[in-house]
Parts: C-alpha cells; structure tokens; sequence
C-alpha cells in the first residue's frame, strides 16, 4: 500500500534535493505561489512572540505556510494573533510557554520575535527539536551568545536560519551600496559614519501592578528579577540593559550589519581591534559600568563610538547627524539610509556596468534576488545559507556589543577578532558574558 506525501516528507526531500541546486531553475517563490499549493506541501510554522512586530512577522510567514501555534506570556498577545484573520484564523492553538510549541513534531518553521534576551535561548532549543529558525534583530544580547548560536548553527546546518535584518534584501539602495563598495567603486575606504540616533530617555517610572495577562516572571527570563514598570516591558524594553542593547543593538543591528558586509569584513576572525567609547554619555549616573538606578531608561543616548580596523579603516558608530550609513572612499562617497541612497558617485552612475543581475545574485549568495522571506522559504526547499545568515550577522553584532561595552565603561578596549576576546582590560572582559537566572540558562551545543 502506498503511504500518502505527508508535508514534513516534501520539506525533507527537497532539503535533501539542495545539492543539485545548482540545475535547478529558479522560480519565483511569490507568496501566490505558496498559497496555491497543496497543505501537505506548506509549511507548518509556530510563532514565538507576537507582539507589534511579530505580529507584522507572522502575517508574513502565513504566505508561505500554515500557522498552527502562537505562543506569547501576555496572552492579549497569543488570543490576538489565534484570531487575526490572517494569522492564526482563529484556529491557531495558543501557547504561554514556547517549549509546548517547540515540543510539536508537527511544526517545521520557528519564527522568534520575542525581546531581545529570549533570541538565543529559544533559537538553540528550536534547532535542537529540528525546526527551521526566523530570528528578529537583534540575534544576541552579548558576546558570548555570539559564539553559543554560532556552534548551534554550525550543528544544525541542515536548518534554514534567517535573522530578521530586512535590509539586506533591498535592491535598490543597501545592496547597491554594498556592491559598490565591494567592487572598489568608491577607492580605498578610509572611514565609515553608522549614525543610529540616540535612545530615548525618560523616568524614574513607578513600580506598578503586574497585568494580569503577562507573565512577568517568565518575561524577565535570565535577565535580573526586577519589579515590574510598564516601561520596561513591552517594546521599551529596548531602552534597558538588561533585556537590550539600546539604538547600538536596535538601529545597529541594521546599519552596522549593512557597513560590515560592504567592508567584506563579517567573515570568521574579523572585526575592530581598538573601540573607543570615551565620547558617550547616558541618561543616568553610571559606575563600574552599570546604571546606579534601575527606574530610568539607561541605555545611552549620545556617543559616538571609534573602532578602528587592522588595515586602518575606522567607524564611528554614532547618535549624531542623520541615520543612515555614509562611506568614504579615496575617490568618493556615498549615504544611504531607508529612504535613498545618494552622492555623486551615485549621481554619476558609477555603477552602470558592474550592478548586474549577477552581481545581485552574488550578494544573495547565488539565489535570485526577491523579498526576505522568500529567500528563507527559497533556503528551507532548496538548502543553502540565507541572505541574512547567522555566521555574518554575529559579526556585526560584536562590533554593536563592543560598543555598548565601550560606552558603558567610557573608555577605549582593545579586542582580537580571532579569539573574539577583549584584552587588557579584565574589567572590561566581564562584560562580554552575563550570569543568568537560574532555570534559564542557554543550551551549549
């Protein structure tokens, strides 16, 4: 008797397929594509975290596959997104602990949207239980976390894995910038300018009342217990050190991935090897490198952060001037940011000859170009690394890291890329781990 195709045999033969990628014609996986194929074909997905964001984020994964789980510990969250139209259809079974959606067989794709000090943890434990992983900017919260998803990754390189950095997908202005700087257009690089702004600042704000629909407990995760403030929570969390980065991780996160991966510097044992932060100031009084208070925001809110490079290049990762990311050359420069992208190299179309359709697809690493989370869909199907990849999204998010090390310390550091170490400054070194909470360690691989 003949057992009926069931989805996971299709994903998995196709995966198992990717090594003839290379004779396969692309097709253009359009989202109409998806939605007309037969259920056992699409994807199962569970979406972890479906605040404002993952609330955008799993609208866009539903036209690529089936939503059978939403998972948040607020649960106005988890009953919104069972019972948007166009997400869970109000079938969707919902969730408070993101285990019982990892603990399904019947769930290929993870998309992980929660605060910033869940990624890692929820990641690791996705690939383990065998699911393909979106992971929303920024991946990591420290330096160390860096290394833990990398091993993960490295583990599970049979899982398609894309970090939610959606410029990495835009034709039009940050692949062009790329490319031109790739293609030595603009000369020799000297300096690079990131500007992401700076963190608000605000508080001190009142101890309050835990909602009742939010896990706070589970909320803070490995992060310090602390009382509960409605701006800590909910996309404020951004603004404290505790759960983020403030703008070196929010903004920088999509800038200085741009910069690194234009610099051909987000390769294994590169990075800065000097970073200054004596020219930062936060909101609140700091010592040893930690905010004296805990009922203001403490991320800081005007830096501007020098790293230098071993072949002399320096990026000032800063809250001053516009945001957006301008590039320096011995024969020009360019700015882009997500609104245009300008100078006169690009006036003068410098570019003409070498912005080809193959140039286009080297950047996407041999796929065609098209929307990010077609690219991930392409990559479950056929194998192969997404556009936005953990392996050089990590190496960005070290240069973030460092900074916010940097400015909280509000000295310089010196790091070797190749060890991924901070040297001669033990102070400084501590900085590059934190003690979590216990019963929420991060799985090592």
């Amino acid at each position: 008797m003949t057992r009926k195709k069931t989805r996971r045999d299709f994903i998995k033969n196709s995966a198992a397929a990717s090594g003839a990628v290379a004779v396969t014609p692309y097709f253009n996986w359009s989202e109409k594509a998806f939605a007309n194929q037969d259920k056992n074909d699409r994807p199962s997905i569970g979406c972890i975290g479906v605040g404002s964001m993952g609330t955008g984020d799993a609208r866009g994964h539903a036209n690529f596959g089936d939503i059978v789980a939403v998972c948040d510990v607020d649960t106005r969250h988890a009953a919104r997104a069972k019972n948007d139209a166009k997400i869970g259809k109000g079938k969707a079974d919902q969730y408070e602990d993101y285990r019982k959606v990892l603990d399904r067989n019947d769930i290929d794709v993870v998309s992980i949207v929660t605060p910033d000090h869940w990624h890692i943890k929820i990641a690791v434990e996705a690939l383990e239980a065998g699911k393909h992983v979106f992971v929303q900017k920024p991946l990591t919260l420290t330096l160390e976390e860096n290394q833990l998803i990398r091993r993960a990754c490295e583990k599970h390189s049979d899982k398609a894995f894309l970090v939610g950095t959606q410029q990495r997908s835009d034709r039009n202005k940050f692949m062009r910038a790329v490319n031109m700087v790739q293609q030595g257009l603009l000369g020799d690089i000297k300096h690079v300018t990131v500007g992401i702004n700076g963190s608000p600042t605000g508080g001190p704000f009142p101890v309050a009342e835990v909602p009742e629909e939010l896990n706070w407990e589970m909320w803070q995760g490995q992060s310090p217990a602390k009382d509960y403030r409605e701006k800590r929570g909910h996309y404020q969390f951004r603004w404290w050190y505790e759960y983020s980065g403030g703008k070196f991780t929010d903004w920088g996160a999509h800038h200085v991935d741009i910069a690194m991966w234009a610099l051909n510097k987000n390769g294994s044992k590169q990075g800065p090897v000097e970073i200054d932060g004596t020219n930062c100031t936060h909101p609140v009084a700091y010592k040893d490198g930690f905010a004296t208070v805990d009922d203001c925001y403490n991320t800081s809110h005007d830096f501007s952060v020098i790293h230098k490079f071993g072949d002399g290049i320096t990026m000032d990762v800063t809250s001053h001037g516009d945001n957006g990311i301008t590039f320096e050359g011995s024969k020009g420069r360019i700015f882009v940011n997500r609104g245009k992208i300008v100078g006169k190299p690009i006036e003068e179309n410098w570019d003409k000859d070498t912005y080809t359709d193959e140039a286009v697809a080297a950047l996407y690493k041999g796929k065609p170009h098209e929307g990010h989370k077609n690219n991930f869909y392409r990559c479950i199907r056929e194998g192969g690394l997404t556009v936005s990849d953990p392996f050089s999204h990590v190496q960005a998010m070290a240069v973030c890291h460092l900074s916010s090390i940097a400015a909280r310390l509000k000295r310089k550091i010196k790091w070797d890329p190749v060890t991924e170490q901070i040297v001669g400054d033990d102070q400084a070194a501590t900085f590059q781990a934190r003690k979590r909470r216990e019963g929420y360690d991060i799985l090592k691989v």
